[in-house]
């Protein structure tokens, strides 16, 4: 299942950084997560967060994950965090990703304008106060943005294994029909010649 592939993913992850002497420390969100690499990575596992009675996941939830990082961060206990989830491609298809969250792994920019000129902006506040908002914020979205696509794709792995169901169910419905009516067929036909032997012997 989907679960197992982000796992693996993580595993291989936190396998490389152990033997380059790098300390890993794992925060789970959600117990199918920790139930699939509590077996080999369970002592690294730092915290788990249970989201069993949330039907349906909010920002909030997003947000109070977001905010447990920065604390962790501000108070020096990692330097690099990676978010792995699965991302949603479409109903067959999830794709277990990596994706380095703090320090934010932002995208290079294009080699310039046409005329080769940079633009040039003011900000109202200030850039350091538009940052202090923003960049905590920006954590909070990227979680959620996780959280809703392994949601997805959870539903998607799910409604695939429940058409592959029906489909083999009906499959062995087909094959057993076809034996039953054989099985009759063969019956009447034993039958009948039992009649017809009778009828003759008279």
């Amino acid at each position: 299942g989907f679960n197992t592939n982000i796992a693996k993913l993580a595993r291989d992850k936190a396998r490389s950084l152990i033997a380059e002497g790098k300390t890993v420390k794992i925060l789970c969100v959600g117990k199918k997560g920790f139930d699939a690499i509590k077996r080999e990575l369970g002592q690294y596992v730092i915290k788990t967060i249970e989201l069993r009675g949330v039907k349906n996941v909010a920002f909030s939830n997003a947000d109070e994950i977001g905010a447990e990082l920065l604390s962790m961060y501000a108070d020096g206990e990692f330097d690099i965090c990676t978010l792995f989830y699965s991302k949603f491609e479409s109903v067959i298809a999830q794709v277990p990703t990596a994706q380095q969250l703090i320090p934010a792994d932002l995208p290079t920019e294009a080699a310039g304008d046409d005329d080769g000129a940079a633009a040039v902006y003011e900000y109202e506040p200030d850039e350091a106060e538009i940052l202090e908002d923003l960049l905590p914020r920006n954590i909070s979205v990227q979680v959620f943005r996780a959280l809703l696509e392994n949601a997805a794709s959870e539903q998607g792995a799910r409604m695939s294994a429940m058409d592959n169901a029906t489909r083999n169910a009906g499959d062995m419905i087909d094959k057993l029909t076809i034996s039953y009516n054989r099985q009759r067929q063969a019956q009447i036909t034993t039958e009948l010649i039992e009649i017809i032997s009778g009828a003759e012997a008279l």
